[in-house]
């Protein structure tokens, strides 16, 4: 996605070669026009395959899974959470992901009355690296015994393994915006 593109090269911030800074529009900062076409570009890609219910997971691909869910007509948005708190169901299911940004591992749930069984579930988010995130989403439907119609990601990495694996598991993936390398310094993205 070309708008995507450009923001990433004129916003993003390099730290170190594998982590791209870009709160200052997508998760932080909300650029809302650009999240907007975004998330009409993946409603536009995953119509056909009628999801039901878009899943991502607290707290940076919650803005992204809205516009997305929003743009498919309104449907409920749900995020799986990584805290507990009191009010808590005690029907939840739960999956674990290592973070590749925070480096740590997390617990996500998400409660059961919220995706019902069959339902058709579109997963969101905002970066693809590891694929743990993903993983641990599709783990979500699978005990929800929920079908995944597709994963929509913002930003993958593909100079990491995430996107590969997921493919290789015949996972129906679309990222806007593909990055094939971060060498010198210089971002170099995929052409739309």
């Amino acid at each position: 996605m070309q708008l995507l593109n450009e923001a990433i090269i004129r916003h993003g911030r390099l730290l170190g070669q594998d982590i791209i800074k870009v709160d200052s529009f997508l998760n932080h900062r909300v650029d809302t026009r650009l999240l907007a076409a975004m998330g009409h570009a993946l409603a536009d890609y995953f119509k056909a395959s009628s999801p039901t219910v878009v899943l991502t997971v607290e707290s940076s691909g919650i803005a992204l899974a809205a516009m997305t869910a929003y743009a498919l007509g309104g449907l409920p948005m749900v995020f799986a959470k990584k805290s507990v708190t009191v009010v808590q169901s005690d029907d939840m299911v739960y999956a674990p992901v290592y973070s590749f940004t925070h480096k740590n591992q997390n617990v996500i749930r998400v409660d059961k009355r919220y995706i019902e069984k069959e339902s058709r579930v579109l997963i969101i988010d905002d970066f693809l690296a590891d694929g743990q995130a993903a993983e641990g989403l599709l783990l979500l439907c699978q005990k929800l015994e929920a079908e995944v119609v597709g994963v929509g990601i913002a930003i993958e990495k593909d100079f990491m393994r995430g996107g590969r694996r997921l493919r290789e598991n015949g996972v129906h993936l679309k990222s806007l915006a593909v990055i094939l390398s971060v060498q010198d310094g210089v971002i170099t993205l995929q052409n739309d």
